[in-house]
Formats: structure tokens, C-alpha cells, sequence
């Protein structure tokens, strides 16, 4: 009689090891100004929702932005997204998938870029970079004839600016497209 081999226990892989897929961007024929974070942090994959962790600043930010326009409640993703598109306000990443563990950029490991260069905004005039980590891949993913901005991350992680000097950092670069007064 044989002896059973041992069978060596299955290891699935570690959240690290794992590729994640980015969102879709959300962008219209009438986006003019595209935000581009560097990739969505663990919350946002789950609900398949962009900033969709409540510390992120984003949602707060842009309604200070407009503050005339109600926000559509958290729970109303769809409308939220409505809500960016008629403001003429586009939201991407420039990480297309990548290998990370937890939500921190820091983290991010073998990223793969989005096509930026594949969009079709006939309307788009600014990317605007939400932190340091997406801006850092400015020149890598350039689009010829927009203009680039660096803006304050709006992630929980960047707490070195209040949330008023973030506003007006973002208010500048908005009213420069014509996205706010």
C-alpha cells in the first residue's frame, strides 16, 4: 500500500500580488478640465466609486467650488457623476491597474498607465493632477496643447493643508477654465 503524498496547502495571493483594475473615467463631449488622480484607493474599488472613502476632501471641495449646485447625497453616485459632467468637469486616474497593498500611493507597484492620448475631449483645455503622485506622471502621459496643473491631494493622507487652502488652490485653477467664478 501506497503512502498518500502530502499536498502542499493552496495559497491564494496576497492582496500585494493581486493586479486591481482601475474605474472607467468619467468624462463627456464636454469635458473641459480632467482630474486625474494616481489610482483608487481601496474603499473607492470596493463601491466602484471614485473618492469614494468619506475622509477624502474631493466631494467636500468641489461643492465649496459650487456652492449653488446641491451636491446629490453620497448614496447617488450616478447623480454625483451627472453632477461633475455638467459642471464640465471630467475624473480619471493615470493608473490604469497596478499592484498595491492598502490605499497609500507609496504602495503602488508595477502601474500600468491609462491612455490618456485615446480620450476624445474636443473640449478638454486642463489636467489638473489631484496630489503629487499622478502629477509625477505629467510628462510620461502629456496630451499635446492642454494645459497642466498640480493641485493638493484631496486623500485623507495629505493633511498638511487645510481644507480651505486646498479650495483655493483648486478655485484658481477652476475659475482659470471657466469652471468657477
Amino acid at each position: 500500500m501506497m503512502a498518500a503524498m502530502p499536498v502542499p496547502p493552496s495559497r491564494s495571493p496576497q492582496p500585494e500580488q493581486m493586479l486591481l483594475e482601475g474605474l472607467p473615467p468619467i468624462v463627456d463631449t464636454h469635458t473641459r478640465l480632467l482630474i486625474l488622480g494616481s489610482f483608487p484607493s481601496r474603499i473607492s474599488l470596493e463601491r466602484r466609486q471614485y473618492y469614494a472613502n468619506p475622509r477624502n476632501q474631493l466631494w467636500t471641495l468641489l461643492q465649496a467650488l459650487w456652492p449653488e449646485q446641491p451636491l446629490p447625497p453620497c448614496h447617488d453616485y450616478p447623480g454625483r457623476c451627472r453632477w461633475v459632467l455638467d459642471r464640465g468637469l471630467g475624473l480619471w486616474d493615470v493608473f490604469a491597474r497596478c499592484r498595491r497593498s492598502g490605499s497609500l500611493d507609496s504602495a503602488i507597484r508595477d502601474a500600468e498607465p491609462n491612455d490618456l492620448g485615446g480620450l476624445r475631449l474636443p473640449h478638454l483645455e486642463a489636467i489638473a493632477h489631484n496630489g503629487a503622485a499622478s502629477h509625477a506622471q505629467a510628462k510620461r502621459l502629456a496630451v499635446t496643447g492642454v494645459a497642466v496643473h498640480r493641485l493638493p491631494s484631496t486623500s485623507p493622507a495629505h493633511a498638511a493643508w487645510s481644507l480651505a487652502r486646498k479650495i483655493e488652490a483648486w478655485r484658481e485653477v477652476f475659475a482659470r477654465h471657466g469652471l468657477c467664478a
